[in-house]
């Protein structure tokens, strides 16, 4: 059995396809101001890169915040669901799923079997998703790439009150004319947005294991920032940011054999 997922994330789309519970390719496309255009490009993309044609595939399910824009789509499922049925196809044990994308972060409590117990979204404010960390880096000056590497240097605690992402980037300003080093600017950011992000998954309790998805999970200096709030080591899985289409896939395949 062939399925696929595509994720209209607000960034990013994502398309994954799974051939018999293996991943057998996954492509992206910037959003843009068309987001439908950029999803059938990543998905006939995908299609050659897996080898198969659009026949071959039995279902598509979508999910993201453009969820019903996706082309092929059978149906959709919720970015809360996808990231906890994908995070567990990776990580059987995992019960807490951190799922943070460009614009908002999400923390979702699960069963053994996938099934959401409970979740949380920080929708209102940038500072607790990916678009902050990049305002950030660009008021310190630093290419994103290289500003969770930038943090790692620190060793030092500096609080970071303003918690909206304006607010911060003026404060980060201060701190460079007070020729505070960069490194501890960074990890004064990166601290900063792992404490938001750790009180809203506190909301829905956390139960480990942990997983960590989502496009800002390969920022290493915001894990560094989380494993430490947390007192544990979260679990980043290869592709964190295709978790969401992985589970799309997934919920795909599970509705053809409930169907049979």
């Amino acid at each position: 059995m062939i399925t696929a997922g595509i994720d209209m994330g607000a960034k990013l789309v994502k398309v994954l396809i799974v051939r018999d519970g293996e991943i057998i390719a996954r492509t992206k496309e910037l959003a843009g101001f068309e987001p439908k255009e950029a999803a059938e490009k990543a998905y006939e993309r995908a299609l050659s890169e897996a080898g198969i044609a659009t026949d071959d595939v039995d279902s598509v399910y979508s999910t993201g915040s453009g969820r019903k824009l996706a082309p092929y789509a059978k149906d959709s499922v919720t970015e809360v669901s996808a990231a906890a049925r994908g995070a567990l196809f990776c990580y059987p044990s995992v019960r807490t799923v951190i799922d943070i994308g460009a614009e908002e972060g999400r923390a979702v409590k699960c069963d053994e079997s996938g099934k959401v117990q409970d979740f949380a979204v920080n929708e209102k404010c940038a500072a607790g998703a990916g678009s902050f960390t990049e305002s950030m880096s660009r008021a310190l000056e630093v290419p994103l790439e290289e500003f969770g590497k930038l943090s790692l240097k620190s060793t030092k605690t500096i609080p970071m009150n303003a918690q909206c992402a304006v607010f911060a980037e003026s404060e980060v300003v201060s701190l460079m004319h007070a020729k505070t080093p960069k490194p501890d600017i960074s990890r004064a950011v990166h601290d900063a947005i792992a404490s938001r992000i750790i009180s809203m998954v506190r909301r829905v309790g956390i139960n480990p294991d942990i997983a960590l998805v989502g496009g800002v999970s390969y920022n290493v200096g915001f894990v560094d920032a989380l494993n430490r709030g947390l007192e544990t080591r979260v679990k980043v899985p290869d592709g964190a940011e295709y978790i969401g289409a992985l589970g799309a896939a997934l919920t795909a395949r599970a509705a053809i054999e409930k169907s049979n």
